[in-house]
């Protein structure tokens, strides 16, 4: 009779351990679970240890990072999380463009660089087109237009300019 209760006691405790054994998830089997969930964030690295997920790589936004960190996070088994992951900076913003009014100071300086050269003519600049005024012969307002042009303005108007 006492045989029997002691064996009765000895397979209830083996259960009961068998039982308490099984319930603990392994880290190789936290790590594909959480891996599976990171799979929609690109960049981000899972590893575990003791059921601590450690997460490392890039992401590009802080909301991306809390992300990762919240889905890894309801994974089974998982003890805590370390987030090693860093934001990717912002680009820098482009230059500002230059005003009008700096592009036209820009294009007059070069073109009465050029127009020196060139006694009787006189130019203008407004709003990126070069308006010429004078008198110049043929061959000379040829290689005045061919200079002119290399500055690239929007428009060169020698309506004002008399050829000889």
């Amino acid at each position: 009779m006492k045989l029997k209760h002691l064996t009765a006691v000895v397979l209830s405790m083996g259960l009961l351990f068998m039982i308490s054994c099984k319930g603990k998830p392994k880290d190789a089997d936290i790590q594909a679970t959480v891996v599976a969930a990171l799979q929609s964030t690109p960049g981000v690295t899972a590893d575990v240890k003791d059921g601590v997920v450690t997460l490392s790589g890039t992401v590009a936004t802080e909301a991306d990072k809390d992300a990762a960190e919240n889905t890894a996070k309801v994974a089974q088994g998982v003890k805590s999380v370390v987030n090693n992951l860093t934001v990717t900076p912002p680009p820098p913003p482009p230059p500002p463009a230059p005003a009008a009014a700096d592009a036209d100071a820009t294009l007059k300086t070069a073109v009465e660089g050029i127009v020196k050269d060139f006694p009787g003519i006189t130019a203008d600049v407004k709003d990126g087109v070069i308006t010429i005024t004078g008198e110049s012969k043929a061959d000379r307002w040829k290689k005045l237009k061919i200079a002119l042009d290399g500055l690239k303005p929007k428009k060169v108007d020698a309506s004002g300019l008399k050829i000889k």
